[in-house]
């Protein structure tokens, strides 16, 4: 997995509201999805902020690996907790003990094969009992039914030709509310998610 690193674009950015992006920060007590190249972004935009530790769990199978220090201009890396297990079956067990217990702000469970209901509806359970935020990072096309909302965020060229990169983050399922579409970029130095004027404006 690559490093996530800096993200702003100060230059184009204006200040966001959660009027202006709303279902994000993402509701606690459920489990939501986000596809994309820019999915391991979207997660440490979600975990920013949480000050609770969070739980990270990839397969052990996978070659890349999270590296904690790209997380530094989103949260203290101290606080990320690296899982790698030996099967998502495993990953799912474990995804499911630490969502009920609650003592965590945010569980991330990169997802390598389509998960059935019974496996969706198992997470939200025990999301709800927890009251933790779940996050399942998976390829496109393998969204659950029983996930609360599924984003996808990709980046977007920047033509400028900055050390930044802003992102596209869609809303294409959302079990309470409506869909859409907005530009945004992690602002480092406000410890913020900006929303960013597309090219134009």
């Amino acid at each position: 997995m690559p490093n996530v690193g800096n993200h702003g674009l100060s230059r184009y950015a204006i200040r966001m509201s959660h009027a202006d992006l709303p279902f994000f920060p993402l509701r606690p007590g459920r489990v939501h999805e986000v596809c994309g190249p820019s999915a391991p972004v979207f997660a440490a935009c979600a975990a920013a902020g949480l000050q609770r530790p969070v739980l990270w769990l990839r397969e052990a199978w996978l070659t890349e690996t999270l590296n904690p220090l790209g997380l530094l201009s989103f949260l203290d890396p101290t606080w990320v907790l690296l899982a790698r297990t030996p099967t998502q079956t495993d990953s799912l067990a474990l995804a499911e003990e630490a969502l009920k217990d609650g003592s965590l702000a945010l569980v991330v469970l990169e997802i390598t094969r389509l998960l059935d209901l019974r496996e969706g509806r198992r997470l939200q359970l025990a999301a709800g009992i927890g009251g933790t935020t779940g996050l399942c990072l998976i390829p496109e096309g393998m969204g659950s039914n029983a996930a609360e909302t599924r984003w996808r965020a990709t980046p977007i060229f920047d033509a400028a030709g900055t050390d930044s990169t802003p992102m596209r983050w869609e809303i294409i399922k959302n079990k309470s509310g409506t869909l859409g579409a907005w530009n945004v970029c992690w602002n480092a130095q406000a410890h913020r998610l900006d929303l960013v004027s597309p090219a134009g404006e």
